[in-house]
């Protein structure tokens, strides 16, 4: 395990999620499952309690814990994404697979994990400043799933 990792707590469906994370961003991998050596206040002997995995390169451990904590969007994960099709990709994944949709490229997973979906472009652009970042942002305002062209036309100061 690496020495600074993050805890996700899940309410008992961290392998799942791990499997899912595994499966659907580059640079992810599941790793060991620990299983509980006795029963516990949200679970009994021999299920799984611990679950290592990498999600885009960061280490992660998820915890089922039971229900007593529920996620937020003051923590979430951002993938940057070259181009629509690689944001339209995980956004798809995400959503498609009980998650939900948010406002300006965020989204939740089934397990309540918030998660950013954002085109290089958008950053380039909000990075530039002035006038062509504010074109860029009231254009992502818009938005639930960010769409590269409007970006790209707000950038140049064009209607998309």
């Amino acid at each position: 395990m690496a020495k600074n990792t993050i805890c996700i707590w899940y309410d008992k469906d961290a392998e799942e999620a791990a499997n899912f994370y595994g499966a659907t961003f580059p640079d992810s991998a599941v790793g060991a499952v620990t299983r509980a050596p006795s029963d516990f206040p949200s679970g009994k002997a021999g299920d799984v309690i611990v679950v290592e995995f990498t999600v885009a390169g960061i280490p992660c451990i998820g915890l089922n814990g039971g229900p007593t904590f529920k996620h937020s969007e003051a923590f979430s994960f951002q993938i940057m994404t070259e181009d629509q099709e690689e944001t339209d990709r995980y956004w798809n994944a995400i959503v498609g697979n009980g998650g939900q949709e948010s406002e300006c490229g965020w989204c939740k997973d089934k397990w309540g994990i918030s998660w950013q979906i954002t085109p290089r472009v958008l950053t380039e652009a909000l990075a530039a400043g002035g006038a062509e970042a504010k074109r860029a942002f009231d254009a992502m305002m818009t938005m639930q799933k960010i769409d590269v062209a409007k970006i790209e036309a707000a950038r140049r100061g064009e209607a998309a």
